[in-house]
């Protein structure tokens, strides 16, 4: 619901990188339209927020550790009158908006843009509007393969050539909770419940091209 006319929209930040964070802090502390409630360095943090405090709209990162925005979104799915989420990211990937979309969020914003355009986003989030960069939806069919990270890739080829998750920790150096957060976004990109069914969808994928 959007907020009554002269009353500050209230914003938790979420991102990384310690310089984003202060830069948004310095944005957003320095316009009154606005009220920031809390920052934070990763997904987990931020919906450690989302429990602690009531607050209108999130600006969540994309690349983060721990859970990352597209965990995010997807446990704000199972909450009652969860905040809106604006993904901000410097994350490249073509296929991230429409993920963004998919998972119920409001909108998405390049770190490429100039500051002025988030602001703008944000207060046409808060006045109920959804804003998102042009994208083609009849290519919603489109391989999900291609919506994978750089580090879902990995995963993947390391399913295919049989390691084990002790093994892909050991040398992507994460722990295993992290590879099984990993794979838990994997099979869902790929609609897949196990490590033979994503092996199995990426080899009829290769045996295309």
């Amino acid at each position: 619901m959007a907020q009554p006319e002269n009353t500050a929209i209230d914003v938790v930040i979420c991102d990384k990188s310690p310089l984003v964070l202060s830069g948004l802090t310095h944005i957003l502390t320095s316009d009154g339209r606005f009220n920031l409630v809390a920052t934070a360095s990763d997904g987990e943090r931020f919906l450690e927020a989302v429990d602690r405090f009531c607050f209108d709209i999130g600006i969540v990162g994309w690349d983060m550790p721990y859970v990352d925005g597209r965990g995010v979104l997807q446990t704000l799915r199972e909450r009652e009158n969860p905040p809106r989420v604006v993904v901000y990211t410097g994350n490249p990937e073509p296929g991230i908006p429409r993920q963004v979309m998919q998972l119920g969020g409001a909108g998405f914003c390049s770190k490429s843009e100039v500051p002025e355009r988030l602001v703008e986003m944000l207060i046409a989030v808060n006045e109920g509007r959804m804003v998102f960069p042009f994208m083609d939806m009849r290519k919603g069919a489109a391989d999900p393969l291609a919506t994978l990270t750089v580090r879902e890739h990995e995963l993947l080829l390391s399913l295919v050539r049989g390691s084990t998750n002790a093994q892909i920790a050991g040398y992507l150096d994460i722990s295993l909770n992290t590879v099984k957060f990993h794979l838990k976004n994997l099979y869902g990109k790929l609609e897949v419940s196990n490590r033979a069914q994503a092996v199995a969808r990426y080899l009829k994928n290769q045996s295309r091209m």
